[in-house]
């Protein structure tokens, strides 16, 4: 049983600047494709950062280019996104996912759920 333990989420005025942290912990952590998705108050949950099972390739949603940035740290079992920039529009529950699917964007492609973190930025 694999299971993923987010945190890190806020209450920021936009252009702050959060890091988000996810704990995965029951099997080895460097096998498995990470992931970040959020999801908005009756919006479908979408993609915002993929990473490879070494670190070594990234992926991210259009709207999220250049502002966050996600890593990993296969010793300590952890996920993290950086998040700058931050706009009322990123505002959202986000989830941490692992899968085994490369190059995974969609949630069906994740075997494994986090319970999600939630970010509220205001304008």
């Amino acid at each position: 049983q694999v299971q993923l333990v987010e945190s890190g989420g806020g209450l920021v005025q936009a252009g702050d600047s959060l890091r988000l942290s996810c704990v995965v912990s029951g099997r080895t952590f460097s096998r498995y494709v990470t992931g970040w998705f959020r999801q908005a108050p009756g919006k479908e949950r979408e993609f915002v950062a993929g990473i490879s099972r070494s670190g070594g390739s990234t992926d991210y949603t259009y709207s999220v280019k250049g502002r966050f940035t996600i890593s990993r740290d296969n010793a300590k079992n952890t996920v993290y996104l950086q998040m700058n920039s931050l706009k009322p529009e990123d505002t959202a529950g986000y989830y941490c996912a692992a899968g085994a699917v490369a190059t995974a964007t969609t949630r069906y492609q994740y075997d494994y759920w986090g319970q999600g973190t939630k970010v509220t930025v205001a304008s």
